[in-house]
Parts: C-alpha cells; structure tokens; sequence
C-alpha cells in the first residue's frame, strides 16, 4: 500500500469528512479542520482596528476575518509545497496532501492563487495606506518556510509575518503608522515567539531527526522559562503601545486579564510534554479576544 492510498483519520471524521471526497485533501491542505492559525493571524488585525479608534469602519473585522483565513489557508498550502520532501519523513505529517501525492504541486498553485484572490478582495476594502502596508509582507511571508533550515529561530520569522496585520489594522482607520501601531507590532511579535514555540515543543524529536531548528530545540530545558520571558516582553510592548494612545495608569489595567492568562500558561509549560503545550498553544485564540477587549476599551474611549 502506498502513501496516496492512505487517507488520514482527519480526513474521515468532522467538518472535512462531511465534504465530498474529491474536495477532502484540498480541506486538508488548508487546515479547514484546524482554525486556530485563521484566529491567531486574525487577532493583530482586529488589535490595530480597535486601539486605533474603528472610526466607523466596524466592517473591517468581518473583511480581516475573511482575509485571514484565506491568507492562513494560502500560507499553509505554499508551506507544505516547500516542505513536502521533509513531510515525507516525520510520522506527524507524512500524510498531508502533497507529501502523500493525493494533491499535486500545480494544483496546490491554483489553489493558492484562488485564495490569493481572496486576499485581494479584502485587499481593495482598505485605503491606500494600508493596502501598501499589506503588500510590505510579501517578501516576510514567502521566506517563512525556508527559515527552520537557517536558523534556530524560524519562530521570530513567523512573528513577524503573523504580528504584521497589526499594521495594517491601524494603518486602516489611522491613515499612518504611529508610535502606538511599532509597539504593538513589536509585542506581537514576541507573543507568537512564545506561542510558536510551545506548539514548537511537540515536534521536537522529529524535527531533530529531520534536521529541523526551531526555539523549542535551541531553548531545550529552559523552553517554559524563554517562552515566559517572550510574553512579558510582549506585555511590555502593549503597554507602551497602550501608553502611546492613553497615557493613563488605569488604561493598562485592559491588559491584566490577558497578561495573567499569557503568565499561567508559561508557568504550566512542560518542556518534555508535547500534547499540554500543544493545549496551551490552542489557548491564545482566547489570549487574543482578551486582548481585542482591552484594545477596544481604550481605544474607543479614545476616539469618543
């Protein structure tokens, strides 16, 4: 039995086992059953929307929305067409669509430029200003997968590919890029350092075999204690980017539910415990609704 003939367990059950057969490993290949990365690229988007004032544009976080998880979907299928010879060697991902030959690279093309379609769309929603912000990633986006071959941090890549919608959500209703918009760019981007390697953390003997790098690797036993250290540089971070906006002491009260969450899950990190940092991983998609609560609060005081 060859690997086309074998159809993983995710493809049976659920959202993409509900969907005809022939469409299953194109779901599969855009992680249709895994929304977490759609939310987590998302949320810098709505941050930069809601602490930059919304000025009317309340819309924005439905086109964001949007644009996030064609842009994620995208992502995920130009990733595995980049990686599919090193998928084919670890246990977790020799099944995925273009590893297992159930997709080819020409049609995995077609469906990115489909989705990029998509990203356009939402594209032409923005001004000008933000339009070109948007575009400025490009070159971030399309170096992402070649990054764990060069360096032991492909997670820094990844924040500042995943925290860039935090300019362009301000850009959108600021028309510009203050102070406030680098900050809270810059704390994103620690934030998914933190968050990229736990998830980081349940690859780790794979990705050792393969001759992968990641943080998780490099940090090793200390891996709960850096990612600890990721998030309150993050917090730092929002705090000026809060402070830039409202330069109250009782504005940055908006970031104490969201900072106790980020410290808890630092402080439960196993280094040696793949499925709990994977659990933890899972959770910032609540990190991220604390965070746009807080954001909104003082940013919406703000423009009143």
């Amino acid at each position: 039995m060859t690997n086309i003939d074998i159809v993983p367990d995710s493809e049976r059950t659920g959202l993409i086992g509900a969907l005809p057969a022939a469409a299953r490993p194109y779901a599969s290949l855009m992680r249709l059953d895994r929304p977490i990365g759609t939310w987590l690229l998302y949320w810098p988007c709505a941050w930069g929307l809601l602490l930059g004032g919304v000025n009317g544009r309340w819309d924005l976080l439905l086109w964001f929305l949007l644009g996030a998880f064609a842009m994620r979907s995208a992502g995920c299928a130009y990733n595995d067409l980049i990686d599919r010879d090193l998928d084919r060697q670890v246990a977790r991902t020799r099944l995925r669509p273009l590893a297992s030959g159930r997709v080819t690279p020409r049609a995995a093309w077609v469906l990115i430029a489909l989705l990029c379609l998509v990203g356009l769309l939402v594209l032409l929603q923005l001004p000008l200003v933000a339009q070109l912000t948007a575009i400025a990633s490009v070159a971030l986006v399309a170096a992402y997968p070649f990054m764990k071959r060069i360096t032991w941090w492909p997670q820094a890549w990844l924040g500042l590919v995943f925290s860039w919608g935090a300019l362009v959500g301000w850009a959108s209703v600021s028309g510009g890029l203050d102070p406030a918009a680098w900050w809270l760019w810059a704390a994103s981007v620690f934030w998914v350092v933190g968050y990229d390697t736990l998830y980081a953390i349940q690859d780790k003997e794979d990705d050792a075999l393969v001759g992968v790098r990641s943080s998780a690797r490099r940090l090793g036993s200390k891996a709960a204690l850096g990612v600890g250290i990721f998030y309150l540089l993050a917090v730092i971070g929002w705090s000026l980017a809060i402070w830039s906006v409202r330069p109250e002491r009782l504005a940055l009260l908006a970031l104490a539910p969201a900072a106790l969450h980020l410290f808890g899950q630092a402080f439960r990190a196993d280094p040696d415990d793949g499925d709990k940092a994977l659990a933890l991983f899972r959770s910032n998609r609540f990190t991220g609704l604390l965070l746009a609560l807080g954001f909104a609060a003082v940013g919406l005081s703000q423009a009143a």
